[in-house]
């Protein structure tokens, strides 16, 4: 962060009134643009369906003048880089997915709908509507310090802008997190466009780490009832494995684990000879990582000829409020208030990308996207008045940085 990106906004509580009449205006130019994302399912697990998305927002950044630059994946959706000139700074980079966890085939049932002031449809949280504010916040900034010029934007941002877009990130990130860390490392700054938290819109400024263990359990299979002595039953062994995994929780840390699938055994007449456990484990703290991964790794056998093999490990770190975590959160505090309100704060359980810019070290403020609810689920909404404002204060960031 340079020593102007220090001090409060700038803009006057007129110009910030005006900025927001501009996005008002464009409201439903705002909603237009996502309904067309949303309209474009994008499941993980369906690189098609997901490089379709990709495409259509890769086109709507290269006519703002985005230099677009395609990092190919093989079992994922491609990811989709889009880089704006700007005066001389370190970029700020923009960071978002726009994969989702539906199935395709969803939109039939949950169709994309405005009724009153909400707008509905698979991944219209999380997180479509944040992609839509990124295109509209960047083409009033060309709009504000710059202009149209025939038919394309001059460079007219008043930073240089790296835009991040990723295919995978409901599933873990794996094919795309050494992109998002190597982007990041040349930022002066990450916003991470994901859904704000609660009707308020809180910005989300600490994510808790995640990290996923499997603990599979062998044992030796007997017929129950000729031999049942003989064997050695692996879920018997699991079940006394779960209650001791199940005390490292300590929420004083903010630390849970979480057991939660688990299999075993083939028939009822068959003493089990494997299980398996697949463990979910949030930190909130870095430093509590090693501790919770010697504890799983530690894991003994209770009866003495079953055997136990622990694999997994942490695999976002926590997002933790840093100095510079807060000197951003002071920045769109500010902003919000030029707008007409007050901007709160939140502290999260689920991980996002921002928790691998976090994690470098990088200033990152993280829920700049749509307001709403039922991320994952079907009533998730966002909040069609809110988009002006939000947008107003994706714009004032990208200038404030």
């Amino acid at each position: 962060m340079n020593p102007v990106s220090r001090k409060p906004p700038t803009h006057s509580s007129p110009e910030a009134q005006r900025r927001l009449a501009y996005f008002s205006e464009r409201r439903d130019e705002i909603v237009s643009t996502i309904r067309e994302l949303v309209e474009i399912e994008s499941p993980s697990d369906n690189k098609a369906a997901v490089d379709e998305v990709a495409d259509a927002v890769a086109h709507k950044f290269s006519r703002l003048g985005g230099e677009v630059h395609v990092h190919p994946a093989k079992d994922f959706g491609n990811h989709l880089q889009v880089n704006f000139a700007g005066k001389a700074a370190k970029p700020v980079l923009l960071l978002g997915h726009y994969d989702t966890v539906y199935p395709l085939g969803t939109l039939a049932t949950m169709p994309c709908r405005a009724v009153h002031n909400r707008l509905t449809g698979p991944g219209v949280l999380d997180m479509k509507s944040g992609i839509a504010l990124m295109l509209h916040a960047l083409a009033a900034l060309q709009e504000w310090h710059g202009g149209l010029h025939g038919k394309d934007w001059n460079s007219g941002l008043p930073r240089p802008v790296t835009v991040l877009l990723v295919s995978d990130e409901e599933v873990g990130s794996d094919s795309s997190r050494a992109i998002t860390e190597s982007l990041a490392k040349k930022a002066a700054a990450v916003l991470v466009l994901e859904p704000s938290y609660g009707g308020q819109g809180a910005v989300k400024t600490a994510r808790k780490g995640v990290g996923e263990y499997l603990v599979k359990v062998s044992g030796k299979a007997s017929h129950a009832g000729l031999d049942f002595q003989k064997g050695v039953n692996a879920i018997l062994e699991l079940a006394r494995q779960i209650e001791k995994i199940s005390r490292f929780t300590d929420l004083k840390k903010g630390l849970t684990v979480n057991v939660g699938i688990v299999s075993g055994g083939s028939r009822t007449n068959v003493v089990p000879a494997e299980a398996a456990a697949r463990i979910d484990v949030r930190i909130a703290r870095i430093k509590d990582a090693a501790g919770i991964d010697k504890k799983m790794r530690g894991l003994r056998p209770f009866h003495r000829k079953c055997k136990i093999a622990i694999s997994g490990g942490i695999n976002r770190p926590p997002m933790e409020r840093t100095a510079g975590v807060a000197t951003l959160y002071a920045q769109a505090v500010a902003i919000a208030r030029e707008l007409g309100w007050k901007l709160g704060e939140a502290a999260v359980g689920g991980g996002s990308d921002g928790n691998f810019t976090a994690g470098l070290g990088i200033p990152t403020l993280d829920g700049l996207g749509g307001v709403g609810d039922g991320a994952h689920a079907a009533h998730e909404h966002i909040l069609i008045s809110e988009l002006p404002r939000r947008a107003a204060l994706i714009a004032g960031l990208i200038e404030a940085v």
